[in-house]
């Protein structure tokens, strides 16, 4: 029998209800009915061409044909466990391969990550750049941080509010009348990829950058205005780089932590993912 084609679930009744010798009690331990398990025996039989199981005046017995092979489906079943559990073992507990935008991680994620490994000195963090839109098997990435919508098809929490905001160095409005903030404002304006064309289709924008990081900078040198994530542009309004011009707005992309779910179970990014969710 190729192993494509090997009956393992109902093997695995087997196991069980040879080792309690009750359809009753392996259908406790597997949590289905005895009358799946009885199904599962039932199939088994039919499959292999041999009866497993008769019933006596002492209850259930195994026929001399399940005892014959018993002992190697058990080994075997112990041999799976031994594999999942190298297969565990072999994902490193204390390193996390991330792949986020430079800009976030200067001004938001890497004081969060300090802080975990304050917590966890054992652990090691390998950052790949770019804007997390990478091959996760390919980069053998355990997460991402996207400038998104949403996950998507991913697993993923939000970091922070989509929250975004016009920036300009300070006086940028003042004398200047082409500067001024506002639905008619004619500015200059600095595009990045997450606000390609913030003043809207038709208008013009002055200087484009890669990214929001970038954007603050231009607009903090007198370049113009951008409309960035509040998370990024926050110290550089706190320590007056910059200047708001209008109101924070909510926009419909921000910052997401991302992976397969199958990255996404692992206790290590579960670790991470609390850590992040509670900051």
């Amino acid at each position: 029998m190729k192993r494509t084609h090997l009956p393992l679930n109902g093997l695995r009744v087997l196991d069980a209800a040879a080792r309690h010798l009750s359809f009753t009690r392996a259908a406790d331990e597997l949590a289905v009915t005895p009358a799946a398990v009885g199904q599962q025996i039932r199939a088994l039989e039919d499959l292999l061409g041999v009866v497993l199981f008769r019933r006596t005046s002492k209850g259930l017995e195994l026929t001399d044909e399940a005892a014959a092979g018993l002992d190697a489906i058990r080994e075997g079943f112990l041999r799976f466990e031994e594999g999942v559990q190298a297969m565990q073992a072999g994902q490193s507990s204390h390193v996390y391969t991330i792949a986020c935008p430079r800009d976030f991680f200067a001004a938001w994620f890497s004081q969060r990550l300090a802080a975990f490994r304050a917590e966890n000195p054992a652990l090691r963090f390998s950052l790949v750049g770019g804007d997390g839109d990478i091959d996760f098997t390919e980069a053998n990435l355990d997460l991402a941080v996207r400038w998104a919508e949403g996950p998507g098809e991913l697993e993923g929490i939000p970091l922070g509010a989509p929250q975004t905001v016009i920036v300009a160095a300070p006086g940028f409005a003042e004398g200047n009348p082409e500067n001024s903030v506002g639905a008619n404002s004619d500015g200059a304006w600095i595009g990045w990829p997450g606000d390609p064309v913030p003043a809207g289709e038709g208008r013009e924008v002055a200087f484009s950058v890669g990214d929001a990081g970038t954007a603050i900078s231009a607009a903090a040198a007198g370049l113009g205005k951008a409309r960035v994530p509040l998370l990024l542009a926050e110290y550089a309004l706190s320590t007056g780089r910059v200047v708001a011009l209008g109101e924070v707005e909510i926009g419909r992309r921000g910052y997401w932590l991302v992976a397969p779910l199958p990255q996404w179970r692992q206790k290590k990014v579960k670790a991470l993912v609390a850590a992040l969710a509670e900051g």
